[in-house]
């Protein structure tokens, strides 16, 4: 349960516990998330409709577009790429023989995924990846 201490209709104050016994102003409340579609939409800032009784907290929702999709996918792509990378070179400090040709098919393999990920234009496409 939450709590939210209302002064001059403001709330100053949100407690995920029961707020101090006696102090004026406390109000139960409750989250308010709209549904979003996932790897589409993502919640933003709340406000708070003190209105209600309990009050709510409404959170915002903002669409992602294609392009930030995009980047996000090729930036995981990349991570991938990274730690493939990362783990052959760590090989060659700790005396082994880095695999030269891992690192080379994880290139091969990050630049195949960005150039999907770059031919995509909706979020259909995205999807289907």
């Amino acid at each position: 349960m939450l709590f939210v201490k209302i002064v001059n209709n403001e709330v100053t104050q949100c407690w995920d516990t029961q707020p101090p016994a006696g102090e004026a102003g406390w109000k139960s409340a409750i989250e308010v998330r709209p549904l979003i579609v996932d790897g589409r939409q993502y919640y933003t800032g709340h406000t708070f409709d003190i209105t209600k009784d309990p009050v709510e907290i409404v959170y915002g929702v903002e669409d992602i577009t294609v392009e930030g999709r995009k980047e996000h996918l090729k930036n995981q792509a990349k991570y991938e790429y990274q730690q493939i990378a990362n783990a052959e070179l760590q090989k060659d400090l700790d005396g082994e023989d880095a695999d030269v040709t891992v690192v080379q098919a994880a290139s091969a393999a990050y630049k195949a995924k960005a150039a999907q990920i770059d031919a995509c234009t909706t979020h259909d496409e995205l999807d289907a990846l």
